[in-house]
């Protein structure tokens, strides 16, 4: 950017239009050589014209493009604040069972226990089996 910015000190609007009004004098000269110098200033002012505006178009592009995924990512993810108070409510262990007291029986339904995992199944106490 540094760069960039010496670059607009020194060709800022006043020296343009001063190269432009060389460019066209010389143009107009008798002289072959001064009328294609004149011509090339002419040709290098106006490509450093559609450059600017390239630029500017290209900023003008970007600041948009990150306006629209600013505004997509807000609207895609709600942000909701936590409760200050409130911890997430986990489920109520179960009491701790009796070494000799049985096992109970699966409430979920055969087709339920089947789909669960084993470490699913073990962990809620139920038999690797499928009740039949």
């Amino acid at each position: 950017m540094e760069y960039a910015a010496r670059v607009v000190e020194r060709l800022d609007e006043e020296r343009l239009e001063t190269l432009r009004t060389w460019g066209t004098g010389l143009s107009t000269n008798a002289r072959d050589e001064l009328r294609a110098a004149g011509k090339a200033i002419l040709m290098l002012v106006d490509e450093i014209d559609r450059l600017e505006a390239d630029l500017w178009n290209a900023r003008a592009e970007a600041k948009q493009a990150a306006a629209k995924a600013a505004a997509a990512e807000a609207a895609a993810v709600p942000v909701e604040p936590p409760a200050p108070d409130r911890q997430p409510e986990s489920p109520p262990l179960p009491p701790p069972r009796k070494r000799n007291q049985p096992t109970p029986a699966p409430t979920a339904k055969p087709s339920q226990v089947l789909a669960m995992t084993l470490s699913e199944r073990i962990a809620q106490g139920r038999p690797t089996e499928p009740a039949t």
